[in-house]
């Protein structure tokens, strides 16, 4: 039989080793937390991550020497730098891979894996982040940086440019797509040669796209923007012609259901395409459950005419609180047009803005036929507001939207 003394220790060991216990369990619940919320497509199951770094001075030299042996759940970071002709196919599943210290430039020099990309991404809930992309080039003409076959993928602060396609995606009806603050731009393909499009963003089937705060530019006769998701967001963004024309600004060839909320547009007097934003030009025309929602977006056209808004589903539009700048028509008229809702939205032909060579679209206090004139929109069909909660600056990035008395007209609220 113990002694007093033995009980009460064994009591306190038991005590201190049970307490123990439950401190790493939560820590490490707090740990899974705080990486489950890292990318918003991850799930709260994601596990502790193994973070490798790649780079000059570490052991691994090459993105594509990590790609061979990383773990699901790892980080994998960059050093910033230029990685000549290094591509990668990643099988992993809930991983990062981020650039440190700067942007990581993957310079592919027409060097792709498996004919296709610079990275395949076969692996689900992959998150992107401070990553520079060029020189996607195949026989095919149909080069991208990344050709996604999981699912889920966000995008953040990486730079595609000068490859035959930004990003490329297939069908996947569970995938869902983020970009967020990014630049893309002159990736394209010579069409007069190969008859072949490029675009900066094609999305293909899948349930959700969102492009948030970025900076789409110069895709050269193909398109700045095109998606075929079921659900689109397109909020505070720079979707613009500058040095070259696109087709469209923006296609959504399928309809569905798009919200355009707080962008900034621009076409150049040289274009391949007389439209800026397209939507159901191929497909589900007829159905009647799609809706576009187009609200508080500045448009400006430097061509001779244009339309700005072609809609061809039958579908509900609404369409309020937009600036539209140049000659042109608003939008076309469908030979079976749906449910629409317009209001207080503004056509001049020439507008006051901070720098309009520069594409600095925000307001001159002489813009008085814009400024307190728009109004507060109900919420959409889906529950998701209209209400625009920020406003593009330069480059890619947003920042909250001034609050006033009364709403303006166009992407930014302008400031006294």
């Amino acid at each position: 039989m113990k002694k007093p003394m033995q009980q009460s220790a064994t009591f306190i060991f038991w005590l201190f080793f049970i307490s123990s216990l439950g401190n790493c369990i939560y820590a490490n619940n707090i740990a899974n937390l705080s990486s489950s919320n890292q990318l918003a497509i991850y799930n709260s199951n994601t596990p502790k991550k193994l973070t490798y770094q790649v780079g000059p001075s570490s052991l691994y030299k090459k993105p594509s020497d990590i790609a061979r042996i990383a773990k699901n759940g790892s980080i994998i970071e960059i050093e910033a730098g230029i990685y000549p002709e290094d591509v990668a196919v990643w099988r992993q599943s809930n991983i990062t891979i981020r650039g440190v210290g700067g942007l990581a430039h993957l310079q592919a020099n027409g060097k792709v894996a498996e004919a296709k990309d610079i990275w395949v991404i076969k692996g689900n809930n992959v998150g992107i982040e401070n990553i520079s992309f060029s020189g996607a080039r195949t026989p095919y003409k149909n080069g991208a940086v990344i050709r996604m076959e999981g699912t889920n993928l966000t995008l953040r602060h990486c730079h595609f440019h000068d490859n035959e396609m930004g990003i490329l995606t297939g069908r996947n009806l569970a995938s869902e797509i983020m970009i967020e603050n990014s630049e893309f731009n002159n990736n394209t393909v010579d069409y007069k040669r190969h008859q072949r499009l490029g675009h900066n963003i094609y999305i293909g089937e899948i349930a959700k796209f969102t492009l948030t705060g970025s900076y789409v530019h110069d895709a050269e006769i193909g398109h700045n923007v095109k998606s075929r998701a079921r659900e689109n967001y397109i909020l505070y963004n720079r979707i613009t012609d500058e040095n070259l024309g696109s087709s469209y600004l923006v296609d959504l060839p399928n309809g569905g259901n798009a919200f355009i909320i707080g962008n900034i547009f621009h076409q150049n007097p040289v274009n391949d395409n007389s439209t800026l934003l397209s939507f159901a030009a191929e497909k589900n025309r007829g159905d009647s459950r799609s809706s576009l929602y187009v609200v508080n977006n500045t448009f400006v056209n430097s061509a001779q005419n244009a339309i700005f808004i072609a809609n061809h589903s039958i579908g509900l539009t609404t369409v309020i609180n937009n600036l539209f700048v140049g000659s042109g028509k608003i939008r076309n008229i469908s030979k079976t047009p749906g449910p629409e809702k317009s209001i207080t939205n503004i056509q001049l032909l020439q507008a006051d803005f901070v720098n309009k060579q520069a594409f600095d679209y925000r307001l001159q206090k002489t813009m008085t036929n814009a400024i307190n004139q728009g109004v507060i929109p109900i919420p959409a069909n889906n529950g998701f507001t209209l209400v625009p909660k920020y406003q593009y600056t330069h480059p890619a990035a947003t920042e909250p939207r001034p609050i006033n008395r009364q709403m303006d007209v166009g992407a930014y609220e302008f400031v006294r």
